[in-house]
């Protein structure tokens, strides 16, 4: 039977055309067809398996279906015409500093350096300008290829001398030897929504389509992985209580962790540890979307069009490194991370030659350190093997213990 092609078009509820126009830009009619196409496939989908999917298998279909997910479609994601900024795309200064950190690495390892969400390839750009000589290959893991021969064009426009030295990779290498990287990848994974009734019984919720309409539909949990982890990291409370949890992102770095013959993981992210994460005021989650520089509560709304996110838990995050063996290097704020590594010093330095440029960078660096901006919110977390455990970048405001 073919399924219903679902009536919500950009939203779950019928769109009050003057009401977003006062909120937020529009689509315009081709992001619209895009956007119908995709939501038909997972509507297609649905009706495939009962009428019903985990939440997990809907989040991954509208970010990475072939050709029509968010990230595997074609309209532009970053930078200020896209819907969200990282700090690689606010200024160079980051991955400058990010440098810093890295040349005291690669000596330590075969000088390869292996990037996950290397989106537009700012960073990767940056970073083979800042210290190519001590880079023997640059890996970018890319699934899409149109964001992939972007990549390609902006690091050979900024950084064509070391171009060379960039391979694009489709697939995780069998085995790794230097330095992984990975800015803002955690929080694109698809994550499992569990709900706890006042009872103290869970269900999983999915979705599922209500007069060609996508909604949440929650099913008892039989999952035994899920039940222990909602019961492990859900608060005692007397009242109803939804949160996401990450198995995809734990079982990513162990198998990275388990192919790492040498070297170390870095992941830039925002996030919180397992006891802030799920506060018992924190009773509805972290799940969020971003389309146009604006904030979506609803992942039913602009399906395929915005970027679909939850924070991480860190806690996890560690809990996996751990558990296949690899040595907890640090985890603490992006501020003191960047402080530490000296990013005000490179600050001062464009001062010296530009006092235009320093303004500018001075407003990009203030956003990247401020604790209201990302300096709070984001965190950085390092696991190393075989490689020196004391690193600048963590010599102060570990916050380790809180994991």
């Amino acid at each position: 039977m073919t399924a219903p092609v679902p009536t919500c078009n950009m939203s779950g509820n019928p769109i009050n055309l003057h009401k977003l126009t006062l909120i937020m830009p529009l689509p315009s009619p081709e992001a619209r067809q895009f956007s119908l196409k995709l939501q038909t496939l997972i509507a297609e989908k649905i009706g495939k398996h009962g009428n019903w999917i985990p939440f997990s298998r809907f989040m991954e279909l509208v970010l990475y279906a072939p050709q029509y997910g968010y990230y595997t479609g074609g309209s532009h994601k970053i930078g200020n015409t896209g819907d969200f900024i990282t700090a690689p795309t606010l200024t160079s200064l980051f991955a400058q500093t990010l440098a810093r950190q890295l040349q005291e690495l690669l000596s330590q390892t075969a000088g390869n350096i292996y990037e996950f969400g290397a989106g537009t390839g700012q960073l990767a750009a940056d970073l083979l300008g800042s210290i190519s000589d001590g880079i023997s290959r640059y890996y970018i893991i890319e699934i899409s290829p149109e964001l992939a021969a972007r990549q390609k064009n902006l690091i050979q426009a900024r950084a064509p001398e070391a171009s060379q030295k960039v391979v694009h990779l489709t697939a995780l290498p069998e085995a790794f030897d230097g330095i992984i990287i990975g800015n803002e990848v955690l929080d694109a994974m698809p994550v499992e929504i569990v709900r706890k009734n006042e009872g103290g019984s869970f269900e999983h919720v999915g979705v599922c389509l209500d007069n060609d309409r996508f909604t949440y539909s929650a099913r008892p949990l039989h999952d035994l992985q899920l039940s222990a982890l909602a019961s492990l990291y859900f608060p005692q409370t007397d009242y109803p209580y939804t949160s996401e949890l990450h198995p995809q992102q734990y079982a990513f770095i162990r198998t990275l962790a388990s192919r790492l013959e040498h070297g170390c993981m870095i992941f830039i992210d925002y996030g919180f540890d397992a006891a802030q994460y799920y506060h018992p005021q924190r009773n509805q989650g972290t799940l969020i979307g971003h389309y146009r520089h604006h904030i979506i509560h609803n992942p039913f709304d602009f399906i395929g069009l915005a970027d679909l996110t939850a924070h991480v838990n860190f806690t996890d995050i560690a809990q996996a490194g751990t558990d296949a063996g690899l040595d907890l290097i640090g985890y603490l704020p992006q501020s003191h991370f960047l402080l530490n590594l000296g990013i005000t010093e490179l600050l001062a330095q464009t001062g010296k030659t530009d006092s235009a440029a320093y303004i500018c960078e001075a407003a990009a660096v203030q956003k990247l350190i401020d604790q209201h901006e990302m300096g709070e919110l984001f965190k950085v977390i390092a696991f190393g093997k075989n490689i020196g455990i004391d690193w600048a970048g963590f010599r102060f405001g570990d916050i380790c213990h809180k994991l």
